[in-house]
């Protein structure tokens, strides 16, 4: 009887991994212990009530008019919230004000937020201390009166001299993108202004890049940062690998964009990649595309994500603590950018030996990098994904190996896959990203595909039928990779397994998804390279 050679790979495959299997507790079953300490957050998607000519100017008085239809919903939310016995409560990002202002017409906006550093002030307990502060006023008074840490996003100012500060604006202020937290006291407890703007004629940048985080009673310390701020270094990335921060709140008003960066899509893949707790929270706004907030954990999520809904969501969860400082020990030894198992049972996971990539088995399905290096074979394709042109080799029957480089950059994939009828390729991008913004990418990414055609792979789909196990490998020149799983229906995963292996190769592997794959990437964020 003569052995099928696909099936001798799986289950040699199957031996390996229970020869090299260890049994160890996960991150998840560690923190579910009895004596590990936790919290519970919120986070609201609001549908925000938007000025239909915020290019115009308004009035202090009409603009006030506006957000406070905004600030009602915002009230009422906090209240359910803390009945349900949420400790912190997080907003979006232009949820109180809208978007899309010009510098001139957000001015009746504009509050002044002072320093939390230089000055305790709970606006709710003293609201005549400074002047034009009533969105402060009613967000301190929500914080206050509901006992909960609240976090907001709302447009500031800040004066300016041009004389000693040579980035100082023409019209001595700055206009700022400002987060907001305010302690359960109604005390404001920290401001930060948005680092890195999205088409946001309206606003400044900081002059410097702000770090900011603040701690509270139930959890420890939190960082800070807003909406594209995620993509970048500064001060995202700092504040988890250099500053130790395990805990971010982060409000957002992200545009979708599939395959590869809807909102909860990449707030899952940070989480899992970083280590850290994110408190999402979404504008829903289905006329720009925007929604997608969540509760995310290294390992596991509570997501909202409505293209057709017309109404705001609270979504309440109990989280475990992983600020260390606050735990006392060094059971949650999570390093940023290592890589994590999920939850499952160790028994159920699967480990895809680097090996397996460099088995010929008589040369049925193994082929070397070098004949799928870029240019060099007839199989390969080039498709726009995310404005960028990824160079894609299709995926055949029902599994195999296979291969795609761009310069330094080499993607591996060993899949099983449960019918051959939706169209998958495995695609490969090495180099700069300069549409909505400049930066520097490395990405391995294996996407179903929209239709039949080679110029459909890049295209937007939130659902696919075809189960997919894997292992996706790939060649990286940076150590900041983003790991990232989605299924149809906007369904998250968690990598099985996914690590550093030889140096400069990154690896995650999956098997058993109850959805069919979407989209599976190796997300790679070289920031060094950003402005070269």
């Amino acid at each position: 009887m003569q052995t099928d050679p696909h099936e001798s790979v799986f289950l040699l495959i199957m031996a390996r991994m229970l020869d090299r299997l260890v049994l160890c507790l996960s991150g998840l079953q560690l923190i579910l212990a009895a004596d590990h300490p936790s919290y519970v957050a919120a986070v609201y998607e609001h549908r925000v009530l938007l000025n239909p000519n915020p290019r115009v100017p308004l009035d202090r008085r009409s603009a006030l008019e506006h957000m406070k239809q905004n600030l009602r919903v915002f009230e009422e939310q906090t209240a359910l919230a803390a009945q349900q016995g949420a400790q912190i409560i997080v907003f979006p990002e232009d949820a109180i004000h809208g978007f899309n202002f010009t510098r001139a017409s957000i001015a009746g906006y504009l509050e002044t937020v002072p320093d939390p550093q230089k000055v305790t002030w709970s606006p709710c307990a003293d609201p005549l201390r400074f002047p034009d502060t009533e969105v402060l006023h009613s967000l301190s008074c929500m914080a206050r009166n509901n006992s909960l840490f609240l976090v907001a996003n709302m447009p500031s100012r800040q004066s300016c001299n041009r004389t000693s500060d040579p980035r100082c604006p023409e019209d001595s202020q700055y206009q700022f993108n400002t987060n907001v937290v305010f302690s359960d006291q109604g005390i404001i407890v920290a401001r930060y202004h948005k680092q890195n703007l999205y088409f946001e004629a309206a606003f400044d940048a900081p002059p410097e890049c702000e770090y900011v985080t603040f701690t509270t009673p139930f959890a420890g310390r939190f960082g800070v940062f807003t909406c594209f701020d995620i993509l970048f270094r500064d001060p995202a990335v700092t504040l988890v690998k250099e500053m130790g921060i395990r805990q971010i709140v982060y409000p957002t008003a992200w545009m979708n964009q599939l395959p590869l960066m809807a909102a909860v899509q990449f707030q899952r893949s940070f989480s899992h990649a970083t280590g850290i707790t994110l408190l999402a929270a979404n504008v829903r706004a289905a006329e720009y595309g925007i929604t997608g907030s969540g509760i995310f954990t290294p390992w596991d999520s509570l997501i909202h994500h409505d293209t057709e809904g017309n109404s705001g969501k609270l979504l309440v969860r109990r989280v475990p603590v992983l600020d260390p400082s606050f735990i006392g020990d060094d059971r949650l030894k999570l390093v940023p950018f290592s890589g994590y198992q999920n939850s499952k049972e160790p028994e159920k996971m699967h480990v895809w030996p680097t090996s397996s990539f460099n088995s010929n088995h008589d040369g049925k399905y193994c082929q070397k990098d070098s004949e799928y290096a870029e240019g060099t074979s007839s199989t390969t394709f080039n498709s726009i994904m995310m404005y960028d042109n990824f160079t894609l080799v299709p995926l055949q029957g029902t599994e195999g190996n296979i291969s795609i480089c761009s310069g330094s950059v080499c993607c591996h994939l060993l899949f099983r896959r449960s019918d051959a009828r939706e169209f998958y390729a495995l695609g490969v991008f090495n180099g700069l990203h300069v549409v909505h913004g400049t930066f520097y990418l490395e990405i391995c990414a294996l996407v179903r595909c929209t239709g039949e055609h080679h110029n459909s792979c890049g295209g937007e789909t939130e659902h696919a039928q075809t189960l997919v196990d894997f292992r996706l490998a790939g060649t990286f020149t940076t150590t900041h990779v983003f790991p990232g799983i989605l299924g149809s229906g906007m369904t998250l995963d968690v990598p099985d397994h996914s690590g550093w292996e030889g140096g400069n190769g990154f690896y995650m592997s999956r098997t058993g998804m109850s959805a069919g794959l979407v989209t599976a990437v190796l997300y790679g964020r070289h920031y060094e390279k950003d402005n070269v």
